[in-house]
């Protein structure tokens, strides 16, 4: 009996120090750009070569889907995304889908063409958007921005369309 008593009260300590490490972690890597703080500064090379920084996004409802083709959820929501971006652009909706410096270039190019993406396609060469942007390395990621240039909402993989709809439309009436 002594023996797990002895057990469990070593394992009390450890189970603390983990969610304590958990906690802190969550709190700073998240808490840059939890809903409500700033966009970062970022300047995204699209794949006609122009540029576009979130500064000149500043004044407009945009969204960042930071992506990969390899990324199998990424792909299924695409269609997903080009239907939002379609349904949204006429109120004033920008899009910038992302590609990650991992993407190799002629496949995100590939991509974009056959599959006909209406919005701004950049490439992350370098990785600095997705550093910036929290040091984004899961994908799907994708931001939601209101016309101030606040970080509306961050998804982690496939947003609830419904839920982000109404997002959008609230974001694009003010």
């Amino acid at each position: 009996m002594s023996t797990s008593a002895s057990s469990g009260s070593k394992r009390l300590p450890i189970a603390i120090a983990a969610l304590v490490i958990v906690a802190v972690l969550g709190w700073f890597g998240f808490r840059a750009l939890s809903p409500a703080s700033a966009a970062p500064a970022a300047t995204f090379t699209l794949l006609s070569g122009e540029k576009v920084s979130t500064a000149e996004l500043k004044g407009k409802v945009y969204i960042l889907n930071f992506w990969a083709t390899s990324c199998t959820t990424c792909v299924k929501e695409m269609p997903d995304m080009v239907r939002t971006y379609q349904q949204f652009k006429d109120k004033g909706l920008e899009f910038v889908a992302v590609a990650m410096n991992y993407d190799p270039p002629m496949y995100v190019m590939n991509y974009a063409k056959t599959r006909e993406l209406p919005f701004k396609v950049a490439m992350d060469s370098d990785g600095a958007a997705a550093k910036a942007f929290g040091n984004v390395q899961l994908t799907p990621t994708t931001f939601v921005v209101d016309k101030n240039g606040k970080i509306l909402k961050r998804y982690v993989g496939e947003p609830e369309w419904d839920a982000l709809h109404k997002l959008l439309e609230d974001a694009l009436a003010t």
